[in-house]
């Protein structure tokens, strides 16, 4: 089987729920202690043996490209102060064999639409999907572990969580039968489900691996509220015609798509920051709450 080595991070949305913070800049480039939200997603694809970022952008966006571009202006004054440890760090946000590629999105109209955007681009492989909102901590990557499922069976892969029943109305909830610890074959996928109207409390985050047959039914989606395209209506169609698996991953999600969720990933990287760990830690211990 082709080893999967394309990525699509979909990142044209707004972030109206860090206004103002990203009135002027993306939400993608908040910084979790000292690297943006973003280059934590591109870490994670990159060590799962991904060397193409499709990253699906819209208005004000820029400094998205900017960041993984070469900045020769701080190099060289990096290199004339003598900063070899911060110069190293800027020239290594993304090792050589890695390219990116840039795709507009002129308007928001949805996840199915943003993946959709990017078919011309990822050809007739299959292909993962990152949302840069979930910070996902595991060893290996969740990607990874994804990746190697997807190269067992064959078939597209979406990562999901347990979520307290009462939260469900704010996930994409999947139907399952059990396989093995861990793996399910998706037999449906709801929207957003009541609570008490949840098949299951499954839901699906930031993850997936999809056959490139997605865009086929992506195609044929019916735009919803909004006008926007979703992205698991198009898998629900897909179940029609392809086995899809569910697999709960082994690792730690942050939700940085919201404030809290941002403010543990923020805390809890910061108490393993090699430089910054033991002060930190006697910081939050001394604090007078």
């Amino acid at each position: 089987m082709k080893r999967i080595t394309k990525a699509v991070f979909p990142v044209a949305g707004l972030g109206t729920r860090f206004l103002p913070a990203t009135k002027a800049s993306p939400k993608e480039m908040l910084p979790v202690v000292d690297k943006p939200i973003i280059q934590y997603a591109a870490e994670e694809a990159i060590a799962a043996g991904i060397d193409e970022l499709i990253f699906v952008t819209g208005r004000h966006k820029r400094s998205i490209e900017d960041h993984f571009d070469k900045a020769y202006e701080l190099e060289v004054e990096l290199s004339a102060k003598g900063k070899s440890n911060l110069l190293n760090i800027v020239r290594n946000v993304l090792p050589n064999n890695v390219s990116c590629v840039y795709i507009r999105q002129a308007e928001a109209l949805g996840l199915g639409h943003a993946v959709l955007r990017a078919k011309q681009v990822v050809g007739g492989d299959a292909f993962a999907v990152i949302l840069a909102d979930d910070l996902i901590r595991g060893e290996p990557s969740a990607l990874k572990q994804m990746i190697d499922l997807h190269a067992k069976h064959g078939c597209s892969v979406i990562g999901v969580q347990n979520v307290a029943r009462e939260e469900t109305l704010h996930y994409g909830i999947v139907q399952v039968t059990p396989m093995e610890p861990g793996v399910s074959r998706m037999e449906a996928i709801v929207e957003k489900p009541a609570p008490d109207k949840a098949p299951s409390t499954l839901a699906v985050v930031g993850r997936y691996i999809l056959t490139p047959t997605i865009f086929a039914q992506l195609e044929k989606v019916q735009a919803g509220a909004g006008g926007e395209i979703q992205l698991s209506d198009a898998i629900g169609a897909l179940l029609k015609h392809e086995t899809i698996l569910a697999y709960e991953f082994t690792g730690k999600r942050y939700d940085c798509g919201s404030k809290f969720g941002y403010l543990q990933a923020t805390v809890e990287y910061a108490l393993e920051h090699p430089d910054l760990k033991n002060k930190f830690r006697s910081y939050i211990k001394d604090l007078k709450l």
